[in-house]
């Protein structure tokens, strides 16, 4: 029983010793930005630290830019609000596609973006009706003031990583077809 104690004395003391050091969620490793993640995000996408979802989002081939494009279909408002938030890295060509009911104005904040990114509205007939180039990332620590907004009209908002849209011929006015 002494033992126990003694043990348990012995950690106590240990934590409260390491409390003051510990990492604030702000300034956490990647593996702690995990827990902020989709965590449906499909490891097709993603280029970093998160091993991806065994129950993961759809993902669609979009065709009509320079190379295809293999984006994760948010269609549901959980996933479309969480979106990429805490992602740390997408590999090239890889992205999120959100889908909304009909052609409409869609806005989006980029709360805890952490990466920047290209955002393309489209219509329901694929038309590119706006590219929001390098939409800058915002930090956890960014005052919501301050986090980026953009909107733009479509049916569809496709996410990629800052520089894909225009490096893969993504502008407005091209046509993207969808796979069905």
């Amino acid at each position: 029983m002494r033992d126990r104690a003694v043990r348990f004395g012995a950690i106590v003391a240990l934590a409260l010793f390491v409390a003051p050091f510990a990492v604030r969620a702000e300034n956490a490793p990647p593996a702690a930005l995990a827990a902020c993640a989709n965590p449906s995000l499909p490891r097709e996408i993603l280029d970093g630290p998160f091993a991806g979802a065994h129950d993961a989002l759809p993902l669609e081939r979009v065709d009509g830019a320079a190379v295809p494009l293999v984006v994760a279909v948010a269609s549901d408002d959980r996933s479309q609000e969480l979106g990429l938030m805490c992602v740390t890295h997408l590999r090239a060509h890889r992205g999120m596609l959100f889908v909304f009911a009909n052609d409409d104005d869609h806005g989006f904040w980029m709360k805890n973006t952490l990466v920047p990114l290209d955002m393309v509205w489209v219509t329901d007939k694929g038309v590119v009706t706006m590219v929001a180039a390098h939409v800058p990332a915002s930090t956890r620590e960014t005052p919501d003031a301050r986090v980026a907004r953009r909107t733009g009209y479509g049916k569809y908002v496709i996410e990629l990583p800052s520089g894909e849209a225009a490096a893969d011929g993504v502008a407005t006015g091209v046509t993207l077809h969808f796979s069905d």
